[in-house]
């Protein structure tokens, strides 16, 4: 079913007016070879980290897997971590991965201690009279000598740390963004991508790539207004269907922004 969905909206790009654009009937006719979809979806399915799915996929479109299924476990199992908040689980996973990542990527290691200091607060806040001792200990301890390295690792310190302060019922929206479920999908994207390159893998599937060439080829040609275009162009891969695929094994954001 997932792959069925991906697979259909990858390949179609059908309007559903009665009147079709010229533009849109031209599209139509192009007829992608099936083995091309087939290997996009492998590697979407590989890159973002579905393990079951690639597995399976692979099986059925009778394609070579790109990277093991342990391999793509092991990245799995480290962005659930994230996902749900526990920090400390994804780092100690992520270690004993390759410990090197964290050695040698102070900026990753530094957004994940962050994040870990904001699910602390998120805890101590979570009733009244919480105890906040664990998150000032965790800040001075693990993110205070590091801080004043960069400007950037200081203003992200101070904007947290400013988490134990102001009523969380009432936050700026840049602060509230902090309590968000997004802080947790962006360093778990952070991480992933950086397994991906220490494995000498790319860092992004080849579906991202495309729809950012596509989008900017519209954009340009949008631009130069050489050639009639309809007024919206679908990419075919957002509403509902991409929604359910989503969340598919790991509770990932949809798929494909540009």
């Amino acid at each position: 079913m997932f792959a069925e969905i991906l697979r259909r909206n990858m390949a179609s790009y059908t309007s559903t007016t009665k009147s079709k654009h010229a533009f849109t009937r031209q599209v139509e006719e192009v007829k992608t070879p099936k083995s091309d979809i087939n290997a996009l979806i492998l590697d979407y399915l590989t890159v973002a980290g579905y393990p079951n799915a690639a597995a399976k996929f692979s099986t059925e479109a009778n394609l070579q897997p790109q990277q093991s299924t342990p391999a793509i476990q092991a990245r799995q199992e480290i962005r659930t971590f994230i996902h749900k908040g526990e920090i400390e689980n994804a780092t100690q996973a992520l270690n004993d991965l390759d410990p090197s990542i964290l050695d040698e990527d102070e900026p990753l290691h530094f957004a994940l201690l962050r994040l870990q200091l904001v699910e602390l607060i998120r805890t101590c806040n979570a009733q009244p009279g919480g105890d906040i001792g664990p998150a000032l200990e965790f800040a001075q301890t693990q993110l205070g000598p590091k801080a004043p390295r960069t400007p950037q690792f200081l203003e992200d310190l101070e904007k947290t740390m400013s988490l134990l302060v102001f009523d969380h019922n009432n936050l700026d929206p840049s602060l509230a963004a902090l309590l968000q479920p997004g802080l947790r999908r962006e360093v778990a994207d952070q991480v992933n991508k950086a397994i991906l390159q220490r494995q000498q893998q790319r860092r992004d599937a080849a579906i991202r790539h495309l729809v950012q060439m596509r989008a900017w080829g519209e954009d340009t040609v949008r631009k130069e207004g050489k050639k009639d275009l309809p007024a919206r162009i679908d990419l075919g891969l957002d509403g509902d269907d991409s929604d359910r695929i989503g969340s598919a094994e790991n509770g990932h954001e949809p798929m494909i922004t540009t």
